[in-house]
């Protein structure tokens, strides 16, 4: 799995890791029962501390995209593929699309600007057909 990261951002290191994930994720690269590297290997890989790998893959887990196990290591655990989300995830979703669209309409972004910019995100994404076998 290629996976960067910017040491300069603004953003976490961990935020960004999880961030990577969900996107593989999304667009089809990385499926249910995939493995992730072990923290320590993405660590040296990235040049960062395990413990921050340590700490976005336990972000991951506790968002149900993950299962940690200490035999297999990290795997993915869902995809679009996988059904419906689970009961506590949609309400979540929409606070934090709520708090991203209010950052856009502060900023002057236009509705229509704003709705074509998904469409072209979502777009992006591999359907649960494209993720599947």
């Amino acid at each position: 799995m290629i996976l960067s990261v910017d040491l300069t951002s603004d953003v976490p290191i961990y935020q960004q890791i999880r961030d990577r994930v969900v996107e593989a994720i999304a667009e089809g690269r990385l499926a249910e029962g995939s493995p992730l590297p072990s923290t320590r290997q993405l660590a040296v890989d990235l040049g960062i501390n395990f413990h921050t790998v340590n700490k976005a893959y336990d972000l991951l887990r506790r968002q149900g995209l993950l299962r940690l196990n200490r035999k297999s290591g990290a795997v993915v655990r869902r995809d679009a593929g996988s059904g419906p989300p689970e009961a506590d995830f949609t309400g979540d979703w929409q606070a934090r699309l709520r708090t991203l669209l209010a950052e856009a309409v502060a900023h002057g972004v236009d509705g229509d600007t704003v709705v074509a910019a998904c469409r072209e995100v979502l777009a992006s994404f591999a359907t649960p057909q494209e993720q599947r076998p």
